[in-house]
């Protein structure tokens, strides 16, 4: 099979290099498959144009979307950019890949739920309600796929971070080694996600060959429950920054244009009995990102 990697120089498109990269030297699979990486410079996913020839020109069986405009709170005055990116282009390569009849992989997030639903784990049956841009536009692209007829399964996730770019853990080691206090709210909780794991599973799935039959939407994050400031702690002790004071505050404390949701946990029941996987606990996920993170430094 040839497989399209989009976004590849971002977070999760690393982590999917990483995972290819591994199978050639001693992971579970080695890949007979092509896999193509682009990003912007090789590949506008927002002109169709563009999309389609690729398509058709490498004769792609599968295209991973590791493409998103995803910040958060810029997304409240940049609509138009992040409906472009987050929907629009996805319905592109969505028609191209159902052109070549192929398979769509899409990167979703738990932001679909933006919306109080108590603190039950959220399934991928109960209703979206996003309270924000950002999950909006991530809503619409999921629509975009469902509407184009292609062969696709879509991954939600919540809370990710890797070795790569701007993220959560990365900015805690730095801040919790920089800052003598640092206030992180108490009342916003989820589970952290290493990217790397769930780039894993995909390229697991698609090597496998469980993509057909398999189509529909997914739950992925790391297994238990933590609040931010829960996950700040786990990092500056981690990663040896013990001389922060870390102190729990409310989500008030830092007025923000997005209401962001408050439970974001996510059932994973469904990818784990599909696909037959075991899902690490988070705080293992986070050793292995801040060593790697050490070892990059």
């Amino acid at each position: 099979m040839n497989i399209l990697i989009t976004g590849a120089n971002g977070q999760f498109g690393n982590c999917m290099r990483n995972a290819v990269e591994d199978s050639l030297r001693n992971a579970k699979y080695k890949t007979q498959n092509s896999y193509f990486f682009t990003d912007v410079a090789e590949l506008d996913i927002t002109d169709a144009d563009a999309v389609e020839k690729v398509v058709k020109e490498n004769d792609i069986n599968v295209i991973v979307n590791c493409a998103a405009y995803t910040n958060v709170e810029k997304a409240e005055s940049d609509r138009d950019l992040a409906e472009l990116l987050n929907a629009k282009a996805v319905r592109n390569l969505a028609e191209a890949v159902k052109a070549n009849d192929g398979t769509l992989i899409h990167i979703s997030t738990d932001y679909v739920f933006g919306g109080s639903l108590g603190n039950t784990p959220r399934t991928e049956e109960e209703p979206a309600n996003p309270t924000g841009v950002y999950g909006e536009t991530k809503l619409h692209g999921e629509r975009q796929i469902a509407e184009s007829g292609v062969k696709a399964l879509i991954f939600r996730t919540a809370w990710l971070y890797s070795e790569y770019g701007k993220n959560f853990v990365k900015t805690m080691m730095n801040l919790t080694f920089t800052k003598p206090e640092l206030k992180v709210v108490f009342d916003q909780v989820g589970t952290p996600t290493y990217a790397q794991d769930l780039a894993n599973t995909i390229f697991e799935i698609i090597e496998s060959r469980k993509l057909d039959g398999n189509e529909g939407i997914y739950h992925y994050s790391n297994e238990g429950v933590c609040s931010w400031y829960d996950f700040t702690k786990m990092i500056a002790e981690i990663a040896g920054n013990m001389d922060c004071d870390i102190q729990p505050c409310h989500s008030d404390e830092f007025p923000s244009p997005v209401t962001r949701p408050s439970y974001s946990v996510l059932d994973k029941t469904k990818v784990k009995n599909t696909f037959g996987i075991r899902i690490p606990y988070w705080t293992d996920s986070l050793k292995k990102c801040i060593q790697n993170i050490n070892n990059l430094a």
